[in-house]
Order: C-alpha cells, then sequence, then structure tokens
C-alpha cells in the first residue's frame, strides 16, 4: 500500500466557537475592522500569524487557533502582502470558498501583552484616521 502525501494544513485564528466538521464562509460578520460582512476569509500556514489573528479578532470570547482546510482555490492576503511586507512571509491567504475546520491547537502561546496593545493601539489610529486595516 502506498502512502498518499500529506495534504497541506492551514490555521486560522479567531475567537469565535467552531466544530470539527464545520466550514468558515464568507458573508459573516467579519473578525477586524468595521465588523462588516465578510467578502474573503483568511488563513495561514504559520501559527503565528493565526496567533494575531486570534488576539486580534473582534469580540471578548476566548481566542482559538483552528487547523481548517481551504476547499477552493486560495490567494496571497493583499493586507500583509506587498504593500506591507514584500512577498508573503507571514504564508497568509484569503479565499472566497469555505474552510473546512479539521481540529483545533488548544496549546499556544500568545505575543506579549505589550506588543498585542502596541498592535491594536496601531489598528485604532488607523481606524480613526479612516483607513480600514482590511482590503476587501
Amino acid at each position: 500500500m502506498a502512502h498518499s502525501p500529506f495534504k497541506q494544513t492551514y490555521f486560522h485564528g479567531t475567537k469565535a466557537v467552531l466544530k470539527i466538521g464545520e466550514y468558515i464562509t464568507t458573508g459573516i460578520s467579519s473578525n477586524y475592522g468595521q465588523n462588516k460582512n465578510a467578502k474573503f476569509i483568511y488563513l495561514s500556514a504559520t501559527l503565528d500569524a493565526a496567533v494575531w489573528g486570534a488576539e486580534l479578532a473582534l469580540g471578548d470570547g476566548r481566542e482559538r487557533i483552528y487547523l481548517v482546510e481551504p476547499t477552493g482555490p486560495i490567494e496571497d492576503d493583499p493586507n500583509l502582502t506587498d504593500k506591507k511586507f514584500p512577498g508573503n512571509p507571514s504564508l497568509s491567504y484569503r479565499s472566497k470558498d469555505p474552510f473546512k475546520v479539521v481540529g483545533e491547537i488548544t496549546i499556544w502561546a500568545g505575543h506579549p501583552d505589550d506588543q498585542v496593545n502596541t498592535m491594536k493601539m496601531h489598528l485604532a489610529k488607523l481606524k480613526d484616521d479612516g483607513i480600514e486595516a482590511i482590503e476587501d
């Protein structure tokens, strides 16, 4: 019996409570920015980017990181590529197609509180300046 190659699994950071087998879709309230209906959903191949996603997500729930599989094509996340970081060092992507939740990372370390607070203040300043943090 030949072994099949591993499928690339990605991470999705959020405060939403999701179940294994559930799908993350567009059209729901975004975790970021003005909390409008999301035209894209986001994932990353790095745990660090997913940690940021969980830490910066809107809401009061517990920060969570899910393992997800895209069901369709993904593209580089323009919010983190080229404009801010040449190439795609965070390996962050977006899609209009659902992501299937295949697991949850329950043990992970967050960023230091001062680093998270600095990032949140930066995002608040962008909002005050009328700059939307998420480009749809």
